[in-house]
């Protein structure tokens, strides 16, 4: 069975996925410059965050091959962050009026998806991957870190993905 899962939020001021929106922009951009050219080669899983006409994240949901290639809810790369996009526009419990990639994988292994907060109290979600789940939740608390989230920091979900090097 694929992994799909979500988590909302109540809407307020603020959201961020690095430091501002600009910086999301530009992440937003990269990711859709580099993917098309590549989409081939990638499987495995995807982040999406669904935003409000605002601006503010109102969800955040995940998809994740739970079998190794060639297995019955096994997705390339774009299939992924389809399915990503798609769950969480359907699940999110206010109006989604954008919703992005924030992160997608061609490896197996494992991934945590974190929030944290800015000291202006502006919300940033990250994903950490790794051969563990120690390592991936290390990594994605790193990441919140380095943006500059380091208040309520929490894993919003941990989960293994089965990438294209899965057998």
């Amino acid at each position: 069975m694929p992994q799909m899962n979500q988590e909302s939020r109540k809407t307020g001021k603020g959201w961020c996925l690095f430091f501002s929106k600009s910086a999301s922009w530009v992440l937003g951009f990269l990711i859709a410059s580099i993917l098309p050219a590549t989409s081939r080669l990638f499987a495995g899983d995807a982040v999406a965050v669904g935003y409000n006409s605002e601006g503010v994240w109102t969800a955040v949901t995940y998809y994740s091959s739970s079998r190794p290639k060639g297995g019955k809810d096994y997705k390339t790369d774009k299939e992924a962050q389809e399915a990503a996009l798609r769950d969480v526009r359907k699940r999110s419990e206010h109006e989604v009026a954008s919703a992005k990639i924030i992160a997608s994988s061609d490896s197996t292994g494992f991934a945590a998806v974190a929030r944290g907060q800015t000291k202006s109290g502006q919300d940033v979600n990250v994903v950490g991957r790794g051969e563990t789940q120690n390592q991936a939740d290390k990594e994605a608390f790193a990441r919140l870190s380095a943006a500059g989230a380091s208040a309520k920091q929490k894993i919003v979900y941990r989960y293994f993905s089965h990438g294209a090097d899965s057998k």
